[in-house]
C-alpha cells in the first residue's frame, strides 16, 4: 500500500483546491419586465421566453 513520505503541505494541498470556489450566476435582465433571470430560461417573474409568453406565473399571496 503506498503511503506519503512527507506530509503534504498547506500550500500545496490548498492550491490543488483553487478552482472550487463557487461563481456567481450570470444573471441578466428579463426583456419584458425588466427582473434578474438566467440566460436563455424562462423569467420566473412574468413566464416571459423568446418574445411570447411561454407560462403563466400565478401570484402568490
Amino acid at each position: 500500500m503506498a503511503v506519503p513520505k512527507k506530509k503534504t503541505s498547506q500550500a500545496r494541498r490548498d492550491g490543488r483546491r483553487a478552482h472550487h470556489a463557487l461563481e456567481k450566476p450570470n444573471l441578466v435582465a428579463c426583456p419584458n419586465c425588466d427582473a434578474p433571470k438566467l440566460p436563455h430560461r424562462v423569467c420566473g417573474a412574468c413566464g416571459f421566453y423568446k418574445g411570447k409568453t411561454a407560462v403563466v406565473v400565478e401570484s402568490v399571496g
